[in-house]
């Protein structure tokens, strides 16, 4: 397997012009949240019988998660950090969306749709394809770009 620095130098590659970071800086998490309120409305736990108070917490998005966090714990145990609050955060934002009059499905669905394309926009713009057309992994890449890119400019 790949070092993260050597995915984050190859996701790098795709990524070089600004307005394509910005995009990327903006739309990244909205996927990320997106992808993983679509997996929590996949109710794993209800059609494997769990007790009521354990069936939400068994769902597409948090059985997602466990394979993901043990990928992020081979680039870094920083990364698996990084990504588990992206992830706690993410799921605290789908229990108030929950909470919401907003459907969950419908609404997660929109900002999925809706992020990808201008993401793809952003791709246009840079004149190259996007990273995980080559390889399905850099799709769990993108969040560390952006947190990457985040830390450098803050510190």
């Amino acid at each position: 397997m790949r070092t993260q620095t050597e995915f984050l130098d190859a996701y790098a590659e795709s990524h070089q012009n600004p307005l394509n970071q910005l995009i990327h800086f903006i739309c990244v998490p909205v996927i990320f949240f997106a992808t993983l309120a679509l997996l929590w409305a996949i109710p794993v736990g209800r059609w494997l019988g769990a007790p009521a108070e354990w069936a939400m917490w068994i769902n597409g998005a948090t059985l997602f998660a466990l394979p993901s966090m043990v990928f992020y714990l081979r680039l870094s145990f920083s990364s698996m950090l990084v990504m588990g609050v992206w992830f706690a955060l993410s799921v605290a934002g789908i229990l108030a969306l929950i909470a919401s009059p907003l459907p969950l499905v419908w609404t997660a669905l929109a900002l999925w749709v809706a992020a990808w394309g201008v993401q793809f926009y952003g791709h246009e713009v840079e004149g190259a394809k996007p990273s995980f057309a080559d390889d399905l992994v850099f799709l769990l890449i993108g969040p560390l770009f952006v947190m990457e890119k985040l830390y450098r400019k803050f510190r």
